[in-house]
């Protein structure tokens, strides 16, 4: 069986790149994007946490149940976006 097809697995591709390297900062300016293999659905992201936010859906369409830390950062997340 093909792993893509396992209704049990997600695949996800993580891609990172730095676009002006550390110089007197002592900080790299970084992006990046997040693929999901099955869909082809795409987001760019300039944070850590963004990989989180995208993959928690599938996650949750898999019947996994996400924790409290998550939920809690979720939703106040989509409460400051309301404003």
């Amino acid at each position: 069986m093909d792993f893509l097809e396992e209704p049990t697995a997600q695949s996800f591709i993580v891609k990172v790149w730095v676009e002006e390297p550390a110089g007197q900062s002592g900080r790299g300016i970084w992006h990046g994007h997040i693929t999901h293999v099955h869909t082809g659905k795409r987001r760019y992201m300039k944070s850590l946490d963004e990989i989180e936010d995208f993959i928690a859906p599938h996650l949750e369409e898999m019947g996994a149940r996400l924790g409290m830390r998550w939920r809690l950062r979720h939703w106040l997340k989509h409460m400051v976006k309301r404003r």
